[in-house]
């Protein structure tokens, strides 16, 4: 894991629990302390069916030398019972889970279910059944790609055009960028927010807290439920955004339903994976999710070594289009910080939107520590805009609790689980032969901020979807397709499941 700050995380779960079991299906689990809550015990080992009838409640249940539970019924009669099987969807981000010894059955989200659909797939070609194959597509990240270059030692374009040339190998049909999607998440951040802000007057409206990361939006959902979800974003993530425009545009531009794709996203952090998962991203209709499986940084980096890939040799093949990021010859990035560049163009847009004033530099003030910052926006002579970044559960508990007192200045804030933001997701590639997590993110933070930089608003296509596709920026499909919503999580912590 690349988090430095992993052991006083309120997220840790997913962070360590993979690196540490390489994200294999049954993954053992270790005793850490959460930062934020006492640590509790795992309260769903096993499965208990429930029965009617008088003398139900009588069954105990017993514990085998082998580790496994075992059911016991008044006459004695003992029956093994079956481990429960937890899906990334039943994650409530509590931490209960990591402080017990019990194995846990993750499914639907590792590169073990990208290699069974290839494989269907491939075994549907040999039946003369190539009608029935899925359309398998990939988004791979910018964050991602920086880790990889990073780790092989290659410039962010060389990355790009390997990654296709690998996941084509494999039976990957379309390779698109979220960079793009990150286009609608950018516009749609800076669209919301400026409605927030002259409706200011409507309770949980200011400051407005970014949407894109999954660990800070659970955590949220589960820790300050009703009081802190009105603020959050309804901007999807470029993750989720991608999801819409692959299930829908996409699939309908090659007359396929939706369930007729598997769409995978390659993403720095595991968190994703639980993003994936929400009910809010699955449709009933067509029984299938936007994202259908997560994958990480670190879990291609395996893929590769699993298929014993020389990543370094293979030939370049571009990225697919209509979904890349190609502004000429070169890849296009966004300015701003490695999680997404959320603070630098919502305040861009913001400041020539509401005050006619062009930002032309952003000169950011450090507060208590280096992951949070501050940025206040002058028009003659009076602060008009505040902007702020907080990164880590340390930050993010800081700015709740001045919330909730009613001490927060600012308009706006950009959000991250991770300390230094995605960059150093838990999904990364982690530093090798000595190397220091310091130094491994500079490189990879040097990869990112390489390619060139251009605004969502010069995108032509972005231009042409919003007409096309959604109908206009203020269409009720724009709504459904690019925003979302959150729930409160309710709470099921009591002085018997607490671990003192």
């Amino acid at each position: 894991c690349t988090c430095t700050y992993v052991h006083n995380c309120a997220l840790p779960c997913f962070c360590v629990l993979f690196s540490m079991a390489g994200f294999s299906g049954a993954l053992k689990l270790t005793d850490l302390d959460d930062f934020i809550t006492p640590s509790q015990e795992c309260i769903k080992p096993v499965k208990v069916e429930k029965k009617a009838g008088k003398g139900a409640a009588a069954v105990k249940l017993q514990v085998d030398s082998d580790g496994s539970y075992v059911e016991v019924d008044r006459q004695g009669t003992q029956t093994k019972l079956e481990r429960a099987k937890i899906t990334l969807n039943d994650c409530l981000a509590c931490s209960g889970c990591i402080t017990s010894a019990e194995s846990v059955l993750i499914t639907q989200q590792s590169q073990e279910e990208l290699y069974r659909i290839v494989e269907e797939n491939a075994a549907l070609a040999r039946d003369g059944q190539p009608d029935k194959q899925k359309l398998v597509v990939v988004s791979v990240s910018p964050q991602s790609r920086a880790s990889i270059a990073a780790k092989y030692g290659l410039s962010a374009k060389e990355t790009a055009l390997k990654l296709v040339a690998f996941l084509k190998s494999l039976g990957v049909h379309h390779v698109f960028d979220t960079t793009f999607s990150r286009e609608f998440s950018l516009v749609e951040s800076a669209r919301e927010f400026v409605r927030r802000f002259r409706d200011s007057s409507t309770p949980g409206a200011m400051p407005m807290l970014t949407s894109a990361c999954p660990g800070w939006v659970c955590y949220a959902e589960k820790t300050h439920g009703s009081f802190v979800l009105p603020y959050i974003s309804t901007t999807k993530s470029p993750q989720q955004v991608m999801g819409s425009l692959v299930k829908d545009y996409f699939a309908k531009s090659l007359g396929k339903s939706p369930e007729q794709v598997y769409h995978v996203a390659v993403m720095p952090c595991f968190d994703k994976k639980l993003e994936a998962s929400r009910n809010d991203f699955y449709s009933d209709l067509y029984r299938t999710r936007d994202v259908d499986c997560v994958i990480t940084s670190g879990e291609v980096e395996k893929m590769l070594e699993e298929k014993q890939v020389d990543f370094l040799a293979l030939a370049p093949q571009p990225l697919d289009e209509p979904f890349s990021a190609w502004s000429g010859d070169e890849l296009y990035g966004h300015s701003g910080s490695g999680s997404g560049g959320y603070l630098e163009h919502v305040l861009k847009y913001a400041a020539s939107e509401l005050f006619g004033h062009d930002v032309e530099e952003i000169t950011y003030k450090t507060l208590r520590n280096k992951d949070f910052k501050e940025f206040i926006l002058d028009v003659d002579g009076k602060p008009v805009l505040k902007f702020a970044a907080a990164y880590g559960f340390r930050n993010i508990q800081n700015l709740v609790q001045k919330m909730k007192r009613g001490r927060c200045p600012y308009h706006f804030v950009e959000v991250m689980a991770c300390p230094s933001g995605c960059l150093n997701g838990g999904g990364q590639i982690p530093p090798s032969n000595g190397e220091v997590v310091k130094d491994l993110l500079s490189r990879v933070e040097a990869v990112y901020d390489s390619v060139s930089v251009r605004k969502p608003a010069e995108n032509t296509l972005v231009l042409q979807l919003y007409r096309d596709w959604l109908g206009g920026a203020e269409s009720e499909k724009a709504r459904l397709a690019l925003h979302t919503q959150y729930h409160e999580v309710e709470k099921f912590v009591n002085a018997l499941t607490i671990k003192w």
